[in-house]
């Protein structure tokens, strides 16, 4: 037998390279060694196992019937080996740690979190730690990585990364409209009750090269997205509704789209981290994947 398993190991992948490359000589020019090597190395396996592996002569070599046989479990031994090798690489690589990350909670359970259970199935090295909130959370001060917001960044001092452009359209519930009247021109929509989103308290609408500027107002207001559109299902007023979140309510009949013919502004949805954290492997994966999702169409199936 030979002395330990990595010998015997490094003999089989020089014998199959003696096979392949037609002698020794070429053999060990292949691997790097001293034709001497390669002789001790083929003897030592022709010792152990107590046969031929090759017929050799000053000008050729042949294999025998054993070294043939012997030669298939070199060349399956090595692919293991390196297929082995591959998969450590890919494990000391693989990225791993917690990203820490807040979204607007119906932005989140619409949008972001289909988006990364499909992310922590690619990566699962990495942890997820989620927020969603419709607050404005303090990023640095929270230790968030990535925050993902739907608005231009103020000047804070933390970088950002627009991700999509998410159409939004006005809507109502059909017995609001039975009740008030449905609104034909952009001048209609001020005379109407509104379910306002936060503050915005004005609607930017266009047609062509005209431009609409309407100050909204309504008996309703609320932080929180997914109330809005509850409060515009009961009846309440209309709203401006990100088209994810009215898509699905317009196919059932239970809100209408008023001013189809009108276009109203995208929300840009941006990834905001703090300065330097971009460079930070797992927040990079991040926003690559997200940003490439998005443009590969992802969200405009989301929302059809």
């Amino acid at each position: 037998m030979m002395e330990n398993s990595n010998e015997h190991l490094h003999a089989m992948q020089l014998f199959a390279r003696i096979v392949e490359c037609g002698s020794l000589a070429a053999a060990a020019r292949d691997m790097g060694v001293s034709r001497a090597v390669v002789s001790y190395h083929l003897n030592k396996l022709e010792q152990a196992a107590g046969l031929m592996l090759l017929n050799r002569t000053t000008r050729s070599q042949t294999l025998t019937e054993a070294g043939q046989r012997y030669y298939q479990h070199c060349v399956a031994v090595r692919e293991h080996v390196q297929q082995a090798q591959r998969e450590w690489e890919q494990l000391r690589d693989a990225p791993s740690g917690t990203l820490r990350l807040s979204a607007p909670v119906n932005l989140g359970l619409q949008w972001l979190i289909p988006l990364l259970s499909d992310f922590r199935h690619r990566y699962p090295g990495i942890e997820l730690d989620i927020a969603l909130s419709d607050e404005v959370v303090d990023i640095i001060g929270t230790g968030l990585d990535v925050a993902i917001r739907g608005a231009p960044l103020p000047d804070s001092g933390l970088q950002a990364r627009k991700l999509a452009s998410m159409p939004t359209c006005l809507c109502a519930a059909p017995a609001y409209l039975r009740h008030r009247g449905r609104p034909t021109a952009p001048a209609d929509l001020a005379e109407h009750d509104w379910v306002l989103y936060k503050q915005h308290q004005r609607l930017h609408l266009t047609q062509g090269r005209r431009s609409f500027s309407i100050d909204l107002q309504g008996p309703v207001r609320t932080n929180n997205a997914a109330a809005r559109t509850a409060l515009v299902l009961a009846g309440h007023g209309l709203a401006r509704i990100p088209w994810y979140d009215a898509q699905p309510c317009l196919q059932d009949g239970r809100l209408d789209q008023v001013l189809a013919d009108y276009e109203l502004q995208d929300i840009e949805l941006y990834a905001v981290f703090p300065p330097g954290s971009g460079r930070s492997q797992k927040v990079r994966l991040l926003l690559d994947y997200l940003a490439q999702r998005s443009q590969a169409g992802l969200l405009a199936q989301t929302i059809d």
